[in-house]
């Protein structure tokens, strides 16, 4: 039974907020269950629905629950899924239809999707700078958003110059069947080595409308910048997972030597 108002000091919206929490996290309220009605929670907290909702919108911000009006609020999926950096250097899938990323989540049950755009921009002030691009130079941007059921979990936005891949598949709004790394190689630009950047922050608004985040949300984000054996930079790309959902897991293995 939630407590009364009157039996605590702090806002009532924050004793909503906390009571609903501790529900989601004991697992009495699991992913995907429907919250209590405003009705419901007014008359439990004896308060106005208006300080219910604020109440509410206080763990939407936090990401442990979504709207999904007219029917209500429910609690997120908050499964953790290990992301491995290093994956990217596999071999690719014989399937053409999947990379590595749908593969794997396929071999776990769940259902992988994503949308995949293309185009052709002015590179961006950071991308500029890892790919020793001038301002004016354009590159080809690979924008996905990767799915699972039916959710969307995380982004992966690569850049290539333009002047490297244009007429290629690359440059096609679809998926690559050996891998855009190995259609890079088969022009001429095969990637030895590549320099990594983790970052934790808020989302930024592109990022939380594209994942159906709320406006500010942690964010684990993770750079890679992709050199052939003459040490030119011929990649950037972008990884932006969900802080709530997602382990990084590296694989270290120390050189011996002899």
């Amino acid at each position: 039974m939630a407590p009364r108002a009157t039996e605590s000091s702090k806002p009532v919206y924050q004793q909503v907020a906390d009571w609903l929490r501790q529900m989601i996290n004991s697992g009495e309220l699991p992913s995907g269950a429907q919250l209590p009605t405003e009705k419901e929670l007014s008359e439990r907290f004896d308060a106005a629905r208006a300080t219910v909702r604020q109440g509410l919108t206080v763990l939407v911000n936090e990401g442990l629950i979504r709207p999904s009006r007219p029917r209500g609020y429910f609690v997120r999926g908050h499964e953790l899924m290990y992301y491995r950096p290093q994956a990217e250097w596999r071999p690719h899938p014989a399937s053409p239809e999947m990379d590595r990323w749908m593969e794997e989540q396929t071999t776990l049950g769940r259902e992988p999707s994503q949308k995949i755009t293309v185009e052709i921009i002015k590179a961006p002030a950071r991308v500029a700078t890892r790919l020793e691009l001038g301002e004016d130079d354009l590159v080809v941007a690979r924008r996905r958003v990767r799915y699972l059921d039916g959710e969307p979990f995380n982004l992966n936005d690569s850049f290539y110059p333009l002047e490297l891949v244009q007429g290629s598949e690359i440059v096609n709004p679809a998926d690559v069947a050996r891998g855009t790394n190995q259609a890079l190689a088969d022009l001429g630009y095969e990637q030895v080595r590549a320099i990594d950047e983790i970052e934790s922050r808020m989302s930024l608004p592109d990022e939380a409308s594209r994942l159906d985040l709320p406006a500010t949300a942690p964010v684990l984000v993770h750079h890679v910048t992709g050199y052939t054996t003459d040490d030119r930079p011929v990649r950037h790309t972008v990884n932006v997972l969900i802080g709530s959902k997602h382990v990084m897991l590296f694989e270290r293995q120390k050189n011996l030597g002899k």
